[in-house]
């Protein structure tokens, strides 16, 4: 364990600097976590970054402190949802040791007693590695019950000056914010809007989104900061109710986020072409911005609301119950987690629905309308045998979708091929549990069996499953679809019509040219490069990175959806 007044290390987007005990510090570039270069002494730096590390730099340092025998640990910032066995799934807030960092992207890493890659932009490196056992558990602002004595004993003035630290950081890292902002507006967007032969205007609403209305937004955000701001006393100063004026305004992130992807591919097509890099490039230097790619502006609103928690449970820790600010920074921390899951959940819903698009092209014989008019979210699925009114069983494969149950029939010869036989509109419906023994309706003997009964007319639907556990867990994928579509509503979560045409429209061109029915598998694996950790030869480094978007940044309220189990396991043509 590296002691902390022995050294401390602070990692750039852009290079690495090194600051020893004695205040030397080597000559290199510095930039805050958002890129952005500053002329800042060491005392400052230390202000602006108490505890963590960001990572991205030179990866030998890390290296050479684990050979030394040190633990390093690291954060994660985002979820990472993996199929991939050689890959490290992980939520954010797990602590992940890292055993080696020397491939740029991909570290390898240690997390529930397993070991395999995880994708380092995904993590931030802690500064105080000792205190990894402290906040790894309990909420913000709470000591764990072992330490409680010994924080009894903290100097008030150390406290005091921690306070400081983070206030400090929050209003530097705002103030930087604010210029990479100007910095795109100005430098890109208005360059942009002045070469009508290079960008349409619907180019430019892909690329750059809605960042002027953050822009805006963000300005008077900080503006209320800096009046709340003690420079005298920092420690003294109250800045929780500035975010919970300001709650509702942060929900313009939802829609830069879920812009992002497709800005990102609007973006790398046209850097395909010289003149648009050079175009950019110039861009940049007219505005005298730092020496980042567009793209990595393009990120800084993405990575900032996923900051916003992160910052405000740091503020949370160091607040004293005493503190005048507490209930509001408690308040504002607890606000900020639920703007950022919000927007997580609205992510999680446009990545299903690509999945969807793609299932539905999959599927032969569709009729009627697309799934996604409807629906946004797979639920439960499996088989179920449907029971006329004429007493004729059919074996099904049903997908319960919110709002619809879609039915389906195997192929004969190829199992894994689908047709198209029917839905039921669940909102028409009410589910109705049935006990083993005879249908009246039917006068049939039946097991595991249940109903959905119109609400309107006679017409029902009985369904059996083959085993009474299967039975329960329809039954209760049922329940879920009614809470998950009152929840919806209360959130006001709607998926725009453009993101529905554009999920099947990609969904279509990826089938495009291959058999309806045939070509709508599962995406392959990325293909493995042969780079390999020194303890793990036979294991490979994953090839692509997964695309940093928006994660959840406390435990989402709802479970994963067993979307891709199924999709892997029905999908026709899977090889």
């Amino acid at each position: 364990m590296v002691a902390r007044g022995e050294i401390a290390r602070f990692w750039s987007l852009e290079s690495l600097h090194l600051v020893s005990s004695d205040g030397g510090a080597e000559p290199s570039a510095l930039a805050d976590d958002n890129g952005s270069e500053e002329d800042y002494s060491y005392e400052d730096l230390c202000r602006a970054s108490p505890r963590y590390l960001q990572p991205g730099g030179e990866q030998l340092a890390i290296n050479e402190l684990i050979s030394d025998g040190s633990v390093v640990c690291a954060e994660a910032l985002w979820d990472h949802v993996t199929m991939d066995e050689q890959e490290l799934g992980f939520k954010a807030g797990d602590v992940i040791q890292v055993l080696e960092a020397s491939h740029k992207d991909w570290w390898w890493g240690r997390s529930a007693d397993r070991e395999a890659w995880f994708p380092a932009s995904f993590v931030r490196l802690r500064v105080n590695q000792e205190e990894l056992s402290e906040g790894a558990s309990g909420s913000p602002g709470e000591e764990p019950a072992e330490d409680a004595g010994r924080g009894r004993h903290k100097h008030p003035e150390s406290k005091r000056q921690m306070r400081t630290n983070v206030i400090q950081e929050i209003m530097d890292t705002e103030r930087v914010y604010i210029k990479h902002l100007r910095d795109i507006c100005e430098g890109y967007i208005r360059q942009c809007r002045k070469h009508t032969a290079m960008f349409t205007v619907a180019q430019l609403a892909t690329i750059f989104g809605n960042i002027e209305d953050i822009y805006k937004f963000q300005r008077k955000f900080l503006k209320d900061l800096e009046k709340q701001y003690n420079k005298e006393e920092p420690h003294l100063s109250e800045i929780g109710s500035c975010f919970l004026q300001h709650q509702e305004g942060f929900a313009i992130y939802s829609e830069y986020c879920n812009n992002h992807p497709g800005a990102c591919a609007e973006l790398a097509g046209l850097m395909k072409q010289g003149r648009y890099r050079h175009f950019f490039e110039a861009c940049r230097l007219l505005q005298q911005m730092i020496d980042i790619a567009i793209d990595g502006f393009l990120l800084t609103p993405v990575q900032k609301i996923c900051k916003y928690p992160l910052q405000l449970a740091e503020l949370l820790k160091y607040t004293t119950q005493e503190h005048s600010d507490y209930s509001n920074i408690k308040a504002a921390y607890e606000a900020m987690k639920n703007v950022a899951c919000l927007i997580n959940e609205r992510k999680r819903k446009l990545e299903s629905i690509d999945k969807i698009a793609r299932w539905q092209v999959s599927i032969v014989g569709w009729e009627g309308q697309d799934i996604l008019e409807r629906s946004s979210e797979l639920i439960h699925s499996g088989e179920l045998t449907r029971v006329t009114r004429q007493g004729k069983s059919q074996q099904r494969t049903f997908f319960l979708f919110d709002h619809q149950l879609v039915a389906c029939k195997k192929d004969l010869l190829r199992r894994d091929v689908l047709y198209y036989r029917g839905r039921t509109d669940m909102d028409a419906v009410e589910l109705v549990d049935l006990e083993d023994g005879r249908d009246g309706a039917r006068t049939l003997g039946v097991r595991n069996a249940f109903k959905l009964v119109s609400r309107t007319g006679d017409e029902a639907h009985l369904f059996c499953a083959k085993k009474p556990e299967d039975k329960v867990r329809w039954l209760q994928a049922c329940r879920d679809e009614r809470r998950r579509v009152q929840e919806d509503r209360a959130m006001g979560m709607e998926i725009s019509e453009n993101q529905k045409k554009l999920a099947m429209l990609n969904a279509q061109k990826a089938g495009h040219g291959k058999s309806k029915g045939y070509g709508g598998g599962c995406p392959s694996a990325p293909p493995l490069q042969s780079l390999r950790p020194v303890h793990q030869r036979h294991v490979t480094v994953p090839a692509s990175l997964p695309q940093q978007q928006v994660f959840a940044l406390a435990e989402p309220k709802r479970k994963p959806s067993l979307f891709w189990h199924t999709f892997n396991k029905l999908t026709p043509f899977r090889k």
